[in-house]
C-alpha cells in the first residue's frame, strides 16, 4: 500500500431516470444543483461538503439498480423536518434512535435511491 496517497473527497455516482425532475427534486431538499454542460445526461447536487452526481441512465430499474447512500448531518430531526416541509414525492421514514448511537432516518425517491441520514446522539 502506497502511504503517499490521500483520499481527500468521494461522490458517489447516483443513476435516475429523468435528470431535470432528479435535479429539480434535490434543489428542493436543499442541495445546489448544476447539470453538466456537454452532451451527457448528469449532473451534480453538493450541500455542504456532501457530493453526489447524478446519471440518466435509460437501463435504470428502481428494483434492480437503485443507489444507497449515507449522510451524516448534524441534525436528523432538523433535516427531517425540512424534507418533509419540502414535500417531494417518495417515502419520507420518521427519525429514530439506533443501538448503534445514532438518530436516524430515511427516504427513498421515485428513483428508488435509498438516502440514510444520521446524526449522532447528545
Amino acid at each position: 500500500m502506497a502511504d503517499d496517497v490521500v483520499f481527500e473527497d468521494v461522490a458517489p455516482v447516483v443513476p435516475v431516470r429523468d435528470l431535470q425532475a432528479a435535479l429539480a427534486r434535490y434543489r428542493r431538499l436543499g442541495f445546489a444543483v448544476r447539470a453538466y454542460e456537454g452532451e451527457a445526461r448528469y449532473g451534480f447536487v453538493e450541500r455542504g461538503s456532501v457530493s453526489l452526481h447524478l446519471t440518466e441512465w435509460d437501463e435504470h430499474d428502481p428494483a434492480r439498480t437503485a443507489a444507497a447512500v449515507y449522510l451524516y448531518v448534524s441534525d436528523a430531526d432538523a433535516l427531517h423536518a425540512e424534507w418533509a416541509a419540502a414535500g417531494v414525492t417518495g417515502r419520507l421514514g420518521q427519525p429514530s434512535d439506533t443501538e448503534y448511537g445514532l438518530r436516524e432516518f430515511a427516504y427513498v425517491d421515485p428513483d428508488g435511491t435509498l438516502h440514510r441520514v444520521g446524526s449522532p446522539l447528545t
